[in-house]
């Protein structure tokens, strides 16, 4: 009888173990650099989909080049499959242009929208005694856009835009060295993309008054980005609503993965997300309200959640 007795009891445990490992459900989520921002929310993302799941739902974060490399993927990875993009890359892979263009595959129109993530948000930071107010005032004052980011390359996009290419002194220092040299005078202002609150804007405005430029509408629209409002005090000594433009960020996945998967992972994220933006303030700015950004089809379990929980969905997204 005591053998029998712990048999069972071996037996019971064995089928514990089982249906456990079988009730675990893993997930890769490909983000970016290690060291951008983009990363560090993929982690956060990682630890509250893991406990809301009870331990159910792991996520792996692996580190990426960038955007157009995650988007590639989608064509040839299986399974749970996570990764960050602007959705205008979705668009260009699914059509063939920009990056995709000769690299056309089936597969992107099997890529599917699970929520919004912080947006790339511009930045124009000057130092509050440079008398500058407005986008016509860098005229003549020196400015750093750093090489090679999406900042850059958008900062100078955005003065050839706004007649003040050539106008401008452009300072030759890498963007790491912003605050300080704004600090010491070296420049008047430096151009940043990021998610807000930016960290190197918080530190320059600890250490020197700031201002950060709104742009008018008729800037906005000829920027063909999306619209973006910065609440007044996001940064100190910062006291009105900025209005600038954002790059908008989806995590995406592919239609391979289940509807269940997908709908845990999007009821998830929407109930950590006071949590997430309670230890990381860029989280404030996400809301159901950014799914207007998003291009391409919703997975059919993120839109189970979006239609209990009563959010608008684009017809174009269903």
């Amino acid at each position: 009888m005591r053998f029998i007795h712990v048999s069972s009891i071996i037996l019971a445990g064995i089928v514990c173990f089982v249906q456990s490992a079988f009730a675990e459900t893993r997930v890769t989520y490909k983000s970016a650099k290690s060291t951008s921002s983009y990363y560090q929310m993929g982690v956060q993302i990682a630890e509250a989909m893991k406990q809301a799941s009870s331990g159910q739902i792991i996520v792996t974060v692996e580190e990426s080049q960038g955007s157009v490399q995650n988007v590639m993927e989608a064509a040839v990875r299986q399974g749970n499959y996570v990764f960050t993009t602007p959705p205008v890359l979705i668009k260009l892979a699914q059509n063939g242009g920009g990056a995709f263009k000769g690299k056309e595959n089936p597969r992107f129109n099997e890529i599917r929208a699970l929520f919004p993530i912080p947006s790339l948000t511009m930045h124009f930071v000057l130092r509050a005694d440079s008398g500058v107010t407005k986008m016509s005032d860098l005229a003549g004052k020196t400015l750093l856009l750093g090489k090679g980011s999406f900042g850059a390359r958008e900062g100078a996009k955005y003065l050839k835009l706004f007649g003040l290419e050539g106008k401008v002194k452009l300072a030759n220092v890498e963007l790491n060295n912003a605050v300080p040299a704004l600090k010491n005078r070296q420049i008047d202002g430096f151009v940043t993309a990021g998610s807000y609150p930016a960290p190197n804007v918080i530190e320059a405005a600890a250490g020197t008054g700031i201002t950060v430029l709104s742009m008018t509408s008729d800037q906005v629209k000829k920027s063909k980005r999306t619209r973006l409002v910065i609440p007044a005090g996001t940064y100190p000594g910062v006291n009105q609503d900025i209005v600038t433009t954002s790059l908008p960020v989806v995590a995406y996945t592919i239609s391979q993965m289940s509807d269940e998967t997908a709908y845990e992972l999007t009821k998830n994220f929407w109930k950590q997300n006071s949590a997430m933006a309670n230890s990381a303030a860029w989280w404030k700015g996400v809301t159901p309200k950014m799914l207007e950004n998003v291009y391409g089809k919703i997975h059919d379990g993120a839109l189970r959640y979006y239609d209990e929980i009563g959010v608008s969905v684009p017809a174009a997204n269903r």
